[in-house]
């Protein structure tokens, strides 16, 4: 892969390409264009570990989203500095990289459905454990049903940014090429003809059947090496993406976890300094701090700056198989102090995200999603298939749905994937609040007041 290639600033959708101005790059635009969306801002209601926390202290999706964005402009940066300076690039600067991995970075986990990752697992069950999902599958090819038996959030995000934000664009937001590879950690359909290479690459998919087209014309811009039909190499700046969710995913969520009382401040404490670099040093400065939680918010930050660095470092070593498409591994997991990013790992899955706020939640969130897919497959299937003979329930409950996703006319796509597409577009798109509300309401255990 060409590096040149790689930072690619077409748009689908636009035969012209805008020029840059000192002022304001292309990829500053991504950014822009992410931040302003109705999609991200929904984000603030969407959960990241601690599902409709009551404390403004915890993290919600949009927040991580900042933080990660704020990391990895720092990684991309970095990067970009040293790959200009190792190739000799001309007419691009550290800040493209760090611009353009930190607008991949803020929509990383735009496509999230409600309550999180048990959303993703909820909307997956409702497909094979509800007969009127299961009737909704056999009506589809199976490239088509491995759409949702996988239900992916990143595939989703993907829809979002390309397609559902600016609908009546092609190409939606119309993002650069470089922006929607770096942004696709996983470029495979979820289906394909053969089992592809072993690799994170190929962990997940990263687009729908629907999209293939457009990801096919990204991945075409980029110079993106097609491994199979319907999958390609990763783009290398992805591995940034990659890197930086993690990092503050890992380092964060015990933090949240400490905030709330869910870990001893001696567990988060003894995991975070080993993160450091120099925990002597550490330990000195934080003997001059007199609250526990000022404490562990240094710590915080001297994780995140060290393991940077060593995600930096790493990533050059690797370069070469990188570009080559031939690097397997997350970068965590090979950077030096892997081990103690795994043990943060671990801390977080047995002991923070099993803990009972966590998992009360979000066993009423397969409640909620299962309820609102029942409720409104059922409709639109009922409408597309009887028409004005639908019954009465399905005539109404049509109204609840925006018409962007019941049709114009609010008439269902005759079509049985465009329109089981259309309402997970909708139900994945709700916030936690605007979830529960809604199902409250159909269910009848929340009335409307006058």
């Amino acid at each position: 892969m060409d590096w040149n290639r790689l930072l690619s600033r077409a748009r689908p959708g636009l035969s012209r390409q805008q020029p840059d101005s000192e002022a304001r790059t292309d990829f500053q635009r991504d950014f822009d264009r992410i931040v302003f969306s109705s999609a991200f801002r929904r984000l603030q209601d969407k959960t990241q570990v601690f599902p409709l926390s009551q404390s403004d202290y915890v993290r919600t999706r949009l927040t991580h989203s900042l933080e990660v964005s704020s990391v990895g402009r720092s990684l991309g940066t970095m990067v970009g500095d040293s790959v200009i300076r190792r190739h000799g690039l001309k007419g691009v600067y550290p800040q493209d990289f760090g611009a353009v991995v930190a607008a991949a970075c803020l929509a990383h986990d735009i496509g999230n459905p409600p309550f999180g990752h048990a959303g993703e697992d909820a909307i997956r069950l409702w497909f094979t454990a509800s007969a009127t999902g299961r009737a909704v599958l056999e009506r589809l090819t199976e490239a088509q049903r491995q759409d949702f038996l996988r239900f992916e959030g990143n595939a989703q995000g993907f829809r979002i940014i390309t397609r559902l934000q600016s609908p009546d664009n092609r190409g939606g937001m119309q993002l650069t090429c470089a922006t929607l590879g770096i942004f696709t950690k996983y470029p495979r359909a979820s289906a394909l003809p053969a089992e592809p290479p072993l690799g994170i690459a190929f962990k997940k998919f990263g687009f729908y059947q629907d999209d293939w087209d457009l990801f096919a014309e990204v991945a075409g811009q980029l110079g993106l090496e097609p491994v199979l039909p319907g999958a390609w190499t990763r783009h290398p700046l992805a591995y940034l993406v990659e890197a930086a969710d993690d990092i503050c995913y890992r380092i964060i969520d015990v933090e949240d976890a400490f905030r709330l009382q869910q870990l001893r401040y001696e567990e988060v404490r003894d995991l975070l300094l080993t993160l450091t670099g120099a925990p002597e040093r550490a330990q000195r400065k934080m003997d001059r701090i007199t609250r526990a939680k000022e404490k562990i918010e240094y710590l915080r930050a001297k994780a995140i700056g060290a393991i940077i660095e060593q995600a930096h470092q790493c990533f050059m070593a690797h370069e070469d198989a990188i570009l080559a498409g031939a690097f397997t591994e997350e970068l965590l997991d090979v950077i030096p102090a892997a081990d103690a990013m795994r043990a943060l790992k671990d801390c977080g899955e047995k002991q923070v995200y099993v803990s009972r706020p966590v998992v009360e939640v979000e066993a009423a969130g397969f409640e909620v999603l299962g309820g609102l897919l029942e409720a409104f497959m059922s409709t639109v299937a009922d409408i597309a298939d009887h028409g004005p003979n639908a019954s009465s329930k399905s005539r109404m409950l049509i109204h609840l749905i925006p018409e962007q996703f019941a049709g114009p006319g609010r008439q269902p796509s005759a079509d049985p994937y465009r329109r089981a597409l259309a309402i997970t577009d909708f139900v994945s798109g709700m916030t936690d609040s605007y979830a529960v509300t809604l199902f409250k309401k159909l269910t009848g255990m929340s009335l409307p007041t006058g």
